[in-house]
């Protein structure tokens, strides 16, 4: 399956992409790829719930975050790699067709997001502005800088980024470390800027990592997926799912994990009582990335507003835990399931076969999954 990938991703790139370090795009980039070029790739191993299938949309390099701007096009993130993407299915056929590349030699560009036109696009310190990016998707413009004033340390440097229901940017900032008590109350939170990158402030703390978050459709409050700290054992702490309905909520860390366990080195005088408790614990290590709630209107409807989860998967725990797509059920602010949706990215006997990342919901109610591993992003839809 990578010789496969790493074929179809040359053949691809070469075609569809500019992959020169000027962030500029060229003629090359309007060459569409062969048609249905992801015909012969085998995802037979990933199981899902009876009515839906599984195909691969377009193949990104480490494709990280996503995001779908109005008019269709999706835009991908990188993480290890230095590049944002635009993917675009203009034959509307259901499989991306050409592939340009917006920017080059950017900083962990992984967070991506859409508005009034602009392509928002997260460094580790910088937000940048692409402006009227898809009347140049061939040509991309020089990017403006929004905001550099955010840390330039990469542990947890790497960022999702999306527009609140207020308009206003969102932007988290991780812990420089696994686990460590920083003066500068910025690091572990979630910010927030205006859109011209003025009005810095702090929405939430005692975030350790978070890479995914979205607002209730209805009730318009936040909620975000954040990553438990590492060396404390195979089977503490759970990752979490997390509630905010509000601005200056705690959220526990360094002080304590999962909501009821306090830290060794910095839980100390604390009680559990202080910090808001996750709304779920997703599991042991289970690095939860991505989250959407789902929209639309082609899955049964028991998935209506319901939270889609992307596990990443664990990278140092002994049996390796995560590597799939889970959804959390809702009655108001509580969750009262958490169900498998997409798994058999990991084995039984333990080999890693995907690593799902973030995930979009499409208009016609199918859903985009990106996996890093595999640099694909997947389309799950529902077929009575």
């Amino acid at each position: 399956m990578k010789k496969l990938l790493m074929a179809l991703t040359t053949l691809l790139v070469l075609v569809s992409c500019n992959n020169n370090n000027t962030g500029k795009g060229n003629d090359t980039d309007k060459a569409a790829a062969p048609k249905n070029p992801y015909d012969t790739v085998d995802l037979s191993f990933v199981k899902l719930p009876e009515g839906f299938k599984i195909s691969v949309y377009a193949m990104v390099p480490n494709a990280r975050s996503i995001t779908r701007s109005p008019e269709g096009v999706l835009y991908v993130g990188n993480r290890d790699e230095d590049k944002v993407y635009a993917v675009v299915d203009k034959n509307k056929d259901g499989v991306a067709d050409t592939v340009y590349t917006i920017a080059s030699g950017l900083n962990m560009p992984n967070g991506v997001a859409f508005k009034d036109g602009a392509l928002y696009v997260a460094e580790v310190n910088r937000i940048l502005r692409f402006d009227d990016i898809e009347n140049h998707l061939d040509n991309p413009p020089a990017y403006k800088v929004v905001y550099d004033k955010y840390p330039d340390k990469t542990h947890h440097g790497w960022k999702f980024i999306a527009f609140g229901p207020d308009g206003k940017l969102y932007v988290p900032v991780g812990a420089p470390c696994n686990i460590c008590n920083e003066k500068d109350s910025i690091f572990a939170s979630i910010t927030r800027i205006n859109p011209d990158g003025t009005g810095l402030e702090i929405f939430a703390h005692g975030v350790r990592n978070t890479v995914g978050f979205a607002w209730h459709p209805e009730t318009k409050e936040l909620w975000f997926t954040d990553n438990g700290r590492d060396m404390m054992g195979d089977d503490v702490p759970f990752c979490e799912l997390n509630y905010a309905p509000k601005k200056g909520m705690h959220f526990g860390y360094p002080f304590y994990h999962q909501g009821d366990i306090p830290d060794p080195e910095f839980g100390k005088g604390h009680k559990a009582d202080e910090f808001v408790a996750p709304a779920l614990k997703v599991g042991p290590h289970a690095a939860p990335l991505g989250m959407r709630f789902y929209t639309g209107s082609q899955f049964p409807a028991t998935y209506k507003n319901q939270i889609f989860i992307a596990e990443h998967g664990s990278w140092n725990r002994t049996d390796p835990y995560g590597y799939q797509v889970k959804v959390a059920y809702l009655d108001g602010n509580k969750v009262t399931k958490y169900e498998d949706f997409a798994t058999g990215f990991l084995t039984a006997d333990k080999k890693v076969l995907g690593r799902p990342v973030d995930i979009e919901v499409n208009p016609d109610g199918s859903i985009f999954v990106s996996d890093d591993m595999n640099g694909y992003i997947y389309k799950i839809e529902y077929k009575k």
